[in-house]
Formats: C-alpha cells, sequence, structure tokens
C-alpha cells in the first residue's frame, strides 16, 4: 500500500487526513456510547458532537435554516431512497438527467416499474453538460421533482445548478441535488441556488469515512417518513416521529462516522477548498494534457478545466476497459476503476455501453505531480502493446 498510486477518488478517497483518524479514535474511545439516549456525561457529549457536525453542515451548504433539518444516513444512495420515495405519489412526474448514479436511476425506477411515476430523462451535449433549458421544456402539471448530479462521477462534469434552481423556483417544482461528488470541492449555497434537498456522502470529497452520509431538507418539502423506529425520546408513541431529525432518522447513529465527518470537513475548511480544488485541477490538468497526445486514446468530454472536477474517463483503442484497469493495477500499482461506474446511461451518451465502459482516474488531495506522471507512462507502455 506505501507504493500504491490511489487515482480512485471518485470511489472513495483515500488516504483520509491525518486528523480525521485521530479524531476517530480518540472519539470513539472516549464518547463511544449512544447518543441521545441517557444523562450521564459520556452521552450527552455524544450528542454534541453530532449536533456540532450538523450545524457545522447546514452552515457548510447555507441552508440557513433549522439544524435538526440536516439528518444522517449510511450514504448518499440511503438518503436518496428516502428522499425520492417520500416525495413521489401515484401520479407524479419526475425529471432526472442520463447523467444520474443508480443511486437515482434505481429508486426512480422501481417506482415507475410499479407504476406510481412517469421519468423524463435530460441528454447532456457533446461536452457532458444539461441545457438548462432542456429541463424547463420537459416541466409539466404533475412535475413533481427534478433530481439532477451536480457532478458526473464519470466524466467529471459539473452542472448550471444555479440556472436549473431558478428554473424550478418559477415553476414550483422540489429541486434535489445529489452532491456525491461535489461536497466538499466544490462551494454549495443551496439558498442561492434554488435548492430544496441537498444529498450528501461524508466519504468522497468531504474526506470522511465510509458508512456516513446525509442530506438537508429545506421547510415546505413535504418529505415522508418511510422508516420507523427508535428515536430516544417519546418512546411510548406508537408512531415514528414527525419532526426532524427524527423524520429521516430511526436507531442509533454511526457516531464515529460523525465524528470523521466533522474532522474530514474542518480540514477542508482550514485548507481552504478552492485552494484544495485547484491544487487537484492542475493535476487533472497535467493528466489530461498527458494522455490526450498518445496515439490511440480517446478521452470523454475533457475539452477544458474550467467547470470540471478531477476526474477523467478515457480508452485505448483495441483494448477492454477492464484489461486496461487490470495491467494499471498488476504492471504499474496504479488503482483506478473500470466498466459502466454504476452509471449507465452516461454511457449510453458517450456511446461507451457497447464497449463495457471506460478506464477512469479520479484525483484526490493527496495525489502528486508524481503520481500523475507514472500514470501518464504507464497509459504510453500499455498503448504502445496494441496490436
Amino acid at each position: 500500500m506505501n507504493n500504491l498510486i490511489y487515482l480512485d477518488n471518485s470511489a472513495t478517497a483515500y488516504p483520509k487526513p491525518d486528523v480525521v483518524y485521530k479524531f476517530m479514535d480518540s472519539f470513539y474511545r472516549e464518547h463511544g456510547v449512544n447518543p441521545g439516549r441517557s444523562g450521564f456525561d459520556a452521552a450527552l457529549e455524544a450528542e454534541e458532537i453530532v449536533m456540532n457536525t450538523r450545524k457545522l453542515l447546514t452552515d457548510f451548504f447555507n441552508a440557513g435554516g433549522d439544524n435538526n433539518r440536516l439528518t444522517f444516513s449510511y450514504n448518499a444512495s440511503d438518503s436518496l431512497n428516502m428522499i425520492i420515495q417520500g416525495l413521489a405519489e401515484k401520479g407524479d412526474h419526475v425529471i432526472t438527467t442520463m447523467l444520474e448514479h443508480n443511486s437515482v436511476l434505481r429508486p426512480l425506477y422501481h417506482l415507475e416499474m410499479n407504476k406510481i411515476i412517469n421519468i423524463s430523462y435530460i441528454t447532456f451535449d457533446e461536452k457532458g453538460y444539461i441545457d438548462p433549458e432542456d429541463i424547463k421544456k420537459e416541466i409539466r402539471n404533475n412535475t413533481k421533482m427534478i433530481v439532477v448530479n451536480h457532478c458526473s462521477n464519470v466524466i467529471g462534469t459539473i452542472q448550471p445548478i444555479a440556472e436549473i434552481g431558478r428554473i424550478c423556483k418559477e415553476a414550483g417544482v422540489i429541486f434535489i441535488v445529489d452532491t456525491t461528488q461535489s461536497a466538499g470541492t466544490i462551494p454549495i449555497d443551496m439558498q442561492a441556488m434554488g435548492i430544496d434537498v441537498v444529498v450528501f456522502t461524508g466519504h468522497k470529497c468531504l474526506l470522511g469515512p465510509t458508512g456516513i452520509g446525509g442530506s438537508y431538507v429545506m421547510e415546505n418539502v413535504p418529505v415522508r417518513g418511510t422508516r420507523f423506529g427508535g428515536t430516544g425520546v417519546r418512546s411510548a408513541q406508537l408512531t415514528h416521529l414527525e419532526e426532524f431529525p427524527y423524520r429521516l432518522e430511526c436507531g442509533t447513529l454511526n457516531i464515529v462516522g460523525v465524528a470523521g465527518l466533522n474532522a474530514g470537513v474542518k480540514w477542508i475548511l482550514s485548507n481552504g477548498m478552492e485552494s484544495l480544488h485547484k491544487k487537484e485541477m492542475l493535476l487533472w490538468d497535467k493528466l489530461r494534457k498527458g494522455i490526450r497526445n498518445i496515439e490511440n486514446v480517446i478521452i470523454y468530454c475533457a475539452e477544458n478545466i474550467e467547470n470540471h472536477n478531477p476526474i477523467i474517463s478515457f480508452n485505448i483503442k483495441g483494448f477492454e476497459a477492464g484489461d486496461v484497469g487490470t495491467m494499471l493495477d498488476v504492471d504499474y500499482n496504479i488503482a483506478c476503476r473500470t466498466g459502466l461506474q454504476c452509471a449507465p446511461k452516461v454511457h449510453i451518451g458517450l456511446g461507451t455501453d457497447k464497449i463495457h465502459g471506460t478506464v477512469r482516474l479520479s484525483i484526490g488531495a493527496f495525489n502528486t505531480e508524481e503520481h500523475i506522471y507514472k500514470a501518464i507512462e504507464a497509459v504510453k507502455e500499455i498503448t504502445a502493446l496494441r496490436k
């Protein structure tokens, strides 16, 4: 692992800042009890880190509302299921895009399969971007919500969220943004961007551990609770509590995950999100320029550095993406992701669905120029093997 060149940060950021590991360890040793259930000191201190992290993230997304509307879950997929299923009603129309991850596509498809909703999919252009006007044209009288991936996990393009949010506000449609690939690297302002629901995961750009994520739901968004169980308060009540955070939370929270997420967000804020992103994009630009000039390498939707995150997808003519990934791993100790990356409709749009997807390299906070140069040389050498 010491010699690993890790370029799979879109799957999960690795490594984490040392402060995340240290804080999780010390916090769990001293306060690894059940928050919000008891009145002894350790339980109260555990609850305090939960409440502090709710506030930290409410401010981070500039939600401007009740901190309790920031709720925790296992990850973005978990929260997207709760939000989508908690809003959908029979006869609703939902608009989403061809850029979405299966964490959006599958919950929506199951609802459509069960004849509860109808779905419209907005295509992206040759550069990888959605035109907000295409969304506007699809809005109907029964459109309930619009779900958009802020940043593609396959091609890294960042969508015009503020423009889409304005359209949603004008039409009175609920706007849900999946920030899995953007929260922690791109500023997200729920109020300025017209976002009704932000969904996030902790283990990627927010530099926390796996197993923690959540959402912020603005007031007047009529999401129903879909899970029921213990809350630690009003235990005699037969029905699950309606107020936030309990509406979207039940059972014991992943307290050590919350602590790690807290430390990750604070590390980002202390180091400057803009500065971190700029460094990553400079490395991305070196990688892009280094492999685009290699004969028989095809790069997808990476023409310039603007409105982009440090994700690049490519193929080598004559090779299966999976085979390239294996060679990068076995021969060069470079970790990447190959295939459809859990986002099949992106590959339909790119035309790479028929060739089993792409090779994806994704840069994180702890990658270096040396990593990038070695990756470029590896791609050159693999391409040279082409018959």
